[in-house]
């Protein structure tokens, strides 16, 4: 039996309520949206794909915070919150033509959730820090606004400055906000790996979802059917990795310094997970496209999406345990470029056997790595956790 948590400080979540769980269903749409509409061979296409969802991201983790802060427990709270998820519903809705017909929808949508985000933190105990905060994430839904109004390189210039503002400018300006913000906020360990955890559950689970849509009923065959079979393998041994590795992040966020943990926090969940929710994304888009042709070998653009899903994926988990100087396997950065020459291999051969070789990789990779994750487990039971 592991050791009881500590009771939760005042004001802070005790664990992900239903509530959440429900919220990041409905964020995960827009994972949906941008892998049915990816391109891969089109670094425009690819580009746009990450400036919206970037965009979006950002706003997903300043909710995992507010609930952090803010359990919705109350009825007006939850009110809000579902308030929320329809601005993403929104979002994701109109997220297919999001840089040209549907801009205002998407725009619309993103001003609910950034306004519900800001009404909600004002009744937490962190005002002071979303106060600081604010001005960017309203300087970015107006950016996202205005960007409606154009055509042409104005629309992606305009979001690109959306996402700096919000994303970057913070840090550039720290004597306008970003001083005495991280002090603002306080951070439950437990709920917040917890949270992102399940988002990558369900996030994952989008991929089963497109290899069930990928072959119609009535063209089902043996062939066919060993082909579905074979691609749920891969987003299993994804899952595997990451919970394999991140079993000790909470630990690793308990034990920094409440002074500094807000930052490692933000270092470790922020952009890396951002690449490793890109990732999912482009593997979600390869593995419909090899359900749909298994017979056939994959075109350059589901090839790359299959491989540099995988490899993106194994690169934001490596930079999360390097931001909470947790240990690195080396072997998953050799995964990772192992995946990527398996794009040889769908080109010349057929898409399945890409398939086959990139999860290949991913198994032996958890395989090989198991006795080593064995005795680090052990060592870290046995050893007490010295804050930083």
């Amino acid at each position: 039996m592991g050791h009881p948590r500590p009771e939760p400080e005042k004001g802070t979540a005790d664990g992900v309520t239903l509530d959440e769980v429900f919220f990041d269903v409905v964020f995960v749409l827009t994972v949906t949206q941008l892998a049915g509409t990816l391109e891969p061979t089109s670094w425009a296409g690819f580009g746009s794909s990450a400036l919206i969802f970037g965009l979006l991201w950002y706003l997903y983790t300043g909710y995992a915070w507010l609930n952090n802060h803010l359990p919705p427990r109350q009825s007006t709270t939850r009110l809000l919150l579902f308030a929320g998820m329809a601005g993403f519903l929104l979002t994701a809705v109109a997220l297919p033509d999001a840089l040209t017909d549907s801009g205002v929808l998407f725009a619309v949508g993103y001003l609910v959730v950034v306004a519900v985000h800001l009404i909600l933190f004002l009744h937490s105990d962190a005002r002071s820090g979303a106060l600081r905060l604010a001005p960017y994430n309203i300087g970015a839904a107006l950016l996202v606004l205005a960007a409606a109004a154009f055509t042409g390189p104005a629309v992606p210039t305009l979001w690109a400055t959306a996402v700096f503002t919000q994303a970057v400018l913070p840090y550039l300006l720290p004597r306008l906000s970003w001083t005495g913000a991280p002090a603002a906020f306080h951070l439950r360990p437990a709920h917040f790996v917890e949270r992102h955890g399940l988002l990558v559950i369900v996030a994952l689970g989008e991929s089963v979802v497109a290899i069930g849509m990928g072959v119609p009923s009535e063209q089902l065959t043996a062939g066919k059917a060993a082909v579905i079979v074979l691609a749920l393998a891969l987003p299993v041994a994804l899952w595997w990795t990451y919970f394999t590795d991140m079993r000790p992040a909470e630990a690793a966020l308990a034990a920094a310094a409440p002074a500094i943990r807000t930052r490692t926090a933000a270092s470790a969940y922020v952009l890396p997970h951002f690449l490793l929710l890109l990732g999912v994304i482009a593997t979600v888009s390869g593995l419909h496209a090899t359900v749909a042709h298994p017979d056939e070998p994959a075109t350059p653009g589901a090839a790359l999406a299959l491989s540099g899903g995988v490899a993106l994926f194994l690169i934001g988990i490596t930079a999360t345990r390097r931001a909470l100087r947790l240990p690195i396997p080396l072997s998953r950065l050799t995964a990772a470029l192992a995946a990527l020459a398996a794009v040889a291999i769908g080109l010349a051969v057929a898409a399945p056997a890409q398939l086959g070789a990139v999860t290949g990789v991913v198994v032996l990779m958890l395989v090989t790595d198991t006795p080593r994750a064995s005795r680090r487990v052990g060592h870290e039971r046995s050893a007490p956790v010295q804050p930083r």
